[in-house]
């Protein structure tokens, strides 16, 4: 790729950001699979899913990568739901002696190794457990521009999440 400018990354969680929970009421809208998706695809929380983020999350300018414990499977039943290719997927470490210390800092588990898949390239982090804390470590640790954007679980990203992305993504790193 010499020459070639890449695109920014964008780590996007499952649950939370397009699975809501959490609300009060406990009741939430619920969806069709989009093209390609299948229904009963045996987890009931999948319903929860807009189709509409895909039109959404691909019009962004930036490469889409799964940051969730969803893992592979976020390929299998969220992907075709909202009409999404499929997407590398951050695979997480084995559990290590810093997490003991980063669980105390308030440091989310996911932290240190979306800044090592990021190295040093520009990235936006979609989830609902980012803290102040995240934000100050991948500050000290990350040579590029990052945005860590915490999404209300209860709501899911909406309007405003996605002009938040936008705008950030339009900003030169």
């Amino acid at each position: 790729m010499t020459g070639s400018v890449r695109r920014p990354l964008l780590f996007l969680d499952v649950d939370g950001p397009l699975i809501p929970f959490g609300a009060a009421h406990g009741r939430y809208p619920t969806y069709a699979a989009g093209p390609g998706g299948r229904e009963g695809d045996g987890n009931p929380l999948l319903s929860r899913i807009d189709p509409g983020h895909g039109p959404r999350l691909t019009a962004l300018t930036c490469e889409i990568v799964w940051a969730t414990t969803w893992m592979a499977d976020a390929n299998e039943c969220v992907c075709p739901r909202i009409g999404l290719p499929r997407l590398p997927v951050v695979s997480w470490p084995e559990p290590s002696g810093t997490d003991d210390q980063d669980a105390r800092e308030g440091l989310h588990g996911k932290t240190r190794a979306l800044v090592a898949w990021a190295a040093g390239r520009p990235f936006a982090w979609v989830d609902d457990e980012v803290t102040d804390a995240d934000r100050a470590w991948v500050a000290a640790h990350h040579r590029g521009h990052a945005l860590l954007h915490r999404v209300d679980p209860r709501t899911g990203l909406t309007g405003g999440d996605y002009a938040a992305l936008d705008a950030w993504l339009r900003q030169p790193s």
